[in-house]
């Protein structure tokens, strides 16, 4: 769990892998988890991709505080747990801790969560309510952790369970914009083609 993440955390920077610092005992440090376990930098594929995923549960966590339906809420807080398997996934190297139970529940949730709404025929922009703008911003986070990972794979391959979640995952931030604004009274903001191109 996360408690012994930190453990093992904790006796590696005492035991000082390349680039950190030797600390004494109760001594405090706000310290990176690629660089501590594997004795990464702070430019590293690993710690890039870390990086994004924290920022995308972070944005989450943004995201839940606006006014929402308990079962996205509950959906969001579930994706919060889930990202901190996957960082713990990105921070231990070949060990696989996503499962495909959890893939499987983002595919069943985005299909939920699209069932009531209209079929789309134009492109949306991202905007409407507050938390609708939010979810789309959360997705952006979420293609660029995509990215980070899909880099990462071809270095050090990851597990097919944790590749399929970040990309499943953007698909139902997508859909649940749509689904907070319609949530908010709202419909889509459509784009207008060549609106500003007189």
């Amino acid at each position: 769990g996360a408690g012994d993440l930190g453990r093992i955390a904790r006796q590696e920077v005492v035991h000082g892998l390349p680039g950190t610092r030797e600390l004494r005992e109760g001594d405090v440090a706000s310290v990176d988890c690629g660089v501590l376990m594997n004795g990464f930098y702070g430019d590293s594929a690993y710690t890039f991709a870390i990086g994004e995923v924290d920022e995308l549960n972070s944005g989450l966590g943004v995201l839940l505080c606006e006014d929402m339906p308990d079962a996205m809420r509950a959906a969001m807080l579930d994706v919060q747990n889930d990202l901190f398997d996957l960082g713990g996934e990105l921070c231990l190297p070949g060990m696989a801790v996503m499962k495909d139970a959890q893939v499987a529940r983002l595919e069943a949730q985005a299909e939920a969560f699209n069932a009531d709404l209209p079929m789309l025929k134009e492109f949306i922009l991202p905007g409407g309510t507050r938390a609708a703008s939010l979810a789309h911003l959360s997705r952006t986070v979420c293609r660029r952790a995509e990215r980070s990972m899909v880099r990462l794979h071809a270095a050090e391959p990851l597990s097919e369970a944790a590749r399929r979640y970040i990309n499943r995952l953007s698909d139902l931030l997508f859909i649940l914009g749509r689904a907070l604004n319609r949530a908010g009274g709202r419909g889509d903001v459509l784009w207008q083609k060549g609106k500003n191109a007189i």
